[in-house]
């Protein structure tokens, strides 16, 4: 039995949830999956997957055995790397993911920059709005708007983002300038509908600094922050989205920024990676080119409110 083999697979089949799922990603029939998975089982002479009709459970014996498959893994994928030439000259692809609009406005030009450089690496450029793991999805390096949570990821902050109030100038001649976070309660508010971001709009207390939470009722919900800076353009009512998300808007006049003073502290803007071992020089060098490029953008359109 390859071990090996059998080890990428039940880590496939983890991370996929079911053996037909893994099947089509691996172009591998769905008979052999199964058989090299029961084959491990035997030679570990233990259960590692609960299979219903339904589902697949990790025991308990499952999850510490992918814990170290991926770990083992992650160090036959370095050697390769190491081996084809990766640690000692920038070649190979590069994997990015970053958030949709932000990738698009402000990571690409980076990345063509970049490649225009360095004819030896490619770049997969992964753009979602979900916050994707870097292990699982063999992610290389991503672009993060918001406080992290403790991990063993490496990041590099290369700025700040405002979150800001804004509406038209002719939904507020029709309906008054709000003065207070609390006038949000009364007015007609276009909110963006995703499980990253909550119906309750975050502001900062005047004085002490603390933060307080409105919980507005929207006129119009969307799916996308795009469509809800088109919204407010249009008039249907105030929408509270990040500072890029809405720049061009402002700057053309279509919308106007409010409420600046309760504006929450600008979240970071971080560039990370898994910490594992030694970097590959295709990440050293777009680490090394990006930083001072996404520190410049980051500056033009995040800074501290006027």
């Amino acid at each position: 039995m390859d071990r090996f083999e059998a080890m990428s697979i039940l880590v496939k089949v983890s991370e996929a949830g079911s053996f037909s799922a893994a099947g089509r990603a691996l172009n591998v029939p769905l008979a052999t999956l199964s058989r090299k998975v029961s084959d491990l089982e035997t030679r570990l002479g233990t259960r590692l997957l609960i299979r219903t009709t339904r589902k697949l459970t990790l025991t308990d014996a499952g999850i510490s055995y992918i814990a170290a498959a991926r770990r083992i893994l992650g160090l036959v994928e370095d050697a390769e790397q190491e081996a084809a030439g990766e640690f000692n000259a920038p070649k190979g692809e590069l994997v990015i993911t970053a958030p949709i609009s932000f990738g698009r406005l402000h990571v690409l030009p980076v990345v063509a920059d970049f490649l225009a450089m360095f004819a030896e690496i490619n770049i997969r450029l992964v753009l979602t709005d979900r916050n994707v793991s870097l292990t699982d999805d063999h992610i290389d390096m991503a672009v993060r708007i918001g406080k992290l949570p403790d991990s063993s990821m490496v990041a590099t902050q290369v700025g700040n983002m405002r979150t800001v109030v804004c509406a038209s100038p002719d939904f507020m001649s029709r309906w008054g300038v709000p003065t207070t976070p609390e006038n949000l309660l009364n007015l007609r508010c276009v909110t963006v509908d995703t499980p990253m971001l909550s119906p309750r709009w975050q502001f900062k207390a005047l004085g002490s600094g603390t933060t307080f939470e409105i919980p507005v009722v929207p006129r119009l919900s969307v799916t996308t922050t795009e469509a809800a800076a088109e919204g407010a353009a249009r008039g249907v009512g105030v929408t509270r989205l990040l500072h890029y998300q809405v720049l061009e808007a402002v700057n053309a006049g279509a919308l106007q920024i409010i409420l600046t003073e309760f504006e929450p502290e600008p979240a970071p803007v971080n560039l990370l990676h898994a910490s594992r071992g030694q970097m590959p020089l295709k990440m050293r060098r777009f680490l090394d080119f990006a930083v001072p490029q996404l520190r410049k953008a980051t500056a033009k359109i995040g800074g501290s409110a006027a």
